[in-house]
């Protein structure tokens, strides 16, 4: 379990009495005066972003889902998450509080699990992310991937079995797709699965896994030697020849422990293999789900960054005045607070069409490339306006704009959701192009 972190005042700087002492015997220096004007996020600031009035498409339910993970995320994880950002490590003492959200399992129904519309999943992921990107992450992997591959293509004892201790945070889930040498090509598996008496035997390698490094369960997709398709496999935490190491260095995502599996010879019995998954066209059943939550991280990310600067502007004079009262200030407000509105509702259409059942491949992809992108010139637009304390991660719009380097690659690129759309209104398709000497298999 990790340490806890250290206390911070309400300016997110570490606490110091003035009757501490330095290491050189000199009075320590009461560092919440080195920024009298500014707050930082470990106070998190009020919700502030919603101009088009959004809160009005939600129903008592959802608003209520909202206001209480809003409540935990500031109470819980504000304070603290500055500390683990900058140390890489994940505040494992704080999954019990994200467990009482009670929104691991998402759209599931039964087996434990709260049996969300998707409009309230994307709210309350939003609500996550509004927070801490990192926080938001660990969820959607375990509950929108791991957890939803069980619920859509697992056998009803696989569901019974698993999903209740996932749906509580009591085991914790990761997925595993891509590979060292596949990212965006993620049908070109190299990791095998061989069948053997009682089983299968699993070899290959998977990288930039959020949560294996702790994992309880792993899902695991290879290439079925013997029928050449995709299958999947539930592989316990602890299985003889399976490792993980952890990822490190990143600059976005910090607190998530992304790892790199390896795969020696391990075996999977046949009760634990999902037999839901076939092909890659079963893969993207869950694709479909997750692509769309993604989609709301983005959001969420903008409006945390947006009410840091709201708060921090108004607070912070220069030339003897609020800096929220100069011009330019005020024009970059207006221009994220004008995407974010248009973020929302691109993102509140694309949960309607989903569950109208008329959701294409190119919609989702559109929804999650175009928010992403959005949301990057966002939190560009927040950390100028911060300045000096737009680089210190107490202040958030720093880890926000490094956070949403990740958001911005995963669960498809820009460029690849791009040319699933494209693929979609035109017809053809440019995702594999034609190899010198070769003929396009397109």
């Amino acid at each position: 379990m990790a340490p806890s972190p250290t206390p911070r005042d309400n300016r997110g700087d570490l606490s110091m009495s003035s009757n501490k002492t330095s290491r050189i015997g000199l009075p320590a220096l009461d560092v919440s005066l080195a920024f009298p004007q500014a707050t930082s996020a470990s106070v998190f600031p009020p919700s502030v972003s919603d101009f088009y009035q959004f809160d009005d498409l939600l129903d008592s339910k959802c608003k209520d889902l909202r206001k209480k993970i809003r409540m935990v995320m500031e109470k819980e994880v504000a304070p603290i998450m500055a500390t683990y950002w900058e140390k890489a490590e994940f505040p494992y003492h704080i999954i019990p509080e994200l467990a009482s959200l009670g929104i691991a399992g998402g759209t599931i129904k039964g087996y434990g699990c709260p049996g969300l519309s998707l409009i309230e999943c994307a709210v309350a992921f939003a609500e996550v992310s509004r927070v801490d990107a990192s926080c938001a992450t660990f969820i959607l992997v375990h509950s929108s991937l791991a957890m939803l591959t069980i619920g859509l293509c697992g056998s009803e004892e696989q569901k019974q079995k698993y999903l209740p201790s996932l749906a509580k945070l009591s085991t914790v889930s990761c997925w595993g797709l891509t590979e060292p040498d596949y990212g965006s090509d993620a049908s070109s598996l190299k990791t095998f699965a061989t069948k053997v008496n009682g089983g299968w035997v699993l070899d290959g390698q998977k990288r930039w896994i959020g949560n294996s490094t702790f994992a309880d369960i792993l899902i695991i997709f290879a290439q079925n030697t013997a029928e050449n398709q995709i299958n999947a496999f539930i592989v316990k935490k602890g299985s003889p020849g399976l490792e993980v190491s952890k990822i490190e260095n990143k600059i976005g995502l910090r607190m998530v422990q992304n790892g790199d599996i390896l795969l020696k010879k391990v075996f999977v019995p046949d009760e634990d293999r999902l037999s839901g998954i076939n092909s890659f066209k079963d893969i993207n059943k869950v694709l479909a789900v997750s692509r769309v939550m993604v989609a709301w991280q983005p959001i969420g990310i903008t409006m945390g960054a947006y009410d840091m600067c709201h708060r921090y502007l108004r607070e912070r004079k220069q030339f003897g005045a609020p800096l929220a009262a100069f011009q330019i200030n005020q024009e970059k407000l207006v221009r994220m607070l004008g995407n974010i509105q248009a973020m929302v509702l691109v993102g509140w259409r694309i949960c309607n069409i989903y569950e109208s059942g008329k959701m294409t491949p190119g919609q989702a992809s559109m929804a999650k490339a175009w928010i992403s992108l959005r949301a990057r010139e966002t939190v560009s637009l927040a950390r100028e306006m911060l300045g000096g304390n737009g680089i210190l991660s107490d202040f958030l719009v720093a880890k926000a704009f490094c956070d949403l380097e990740p958001i911005y690659s995963y669960e498809g690129t820009y460029d690849i959701n791009c040319m699933v759309t494209a693929r979609e209104i035109t017809g053809l398709s440019s995702i594999k192009p034609t190899i010198p000497g070769k003929r396009s298999r397109l």
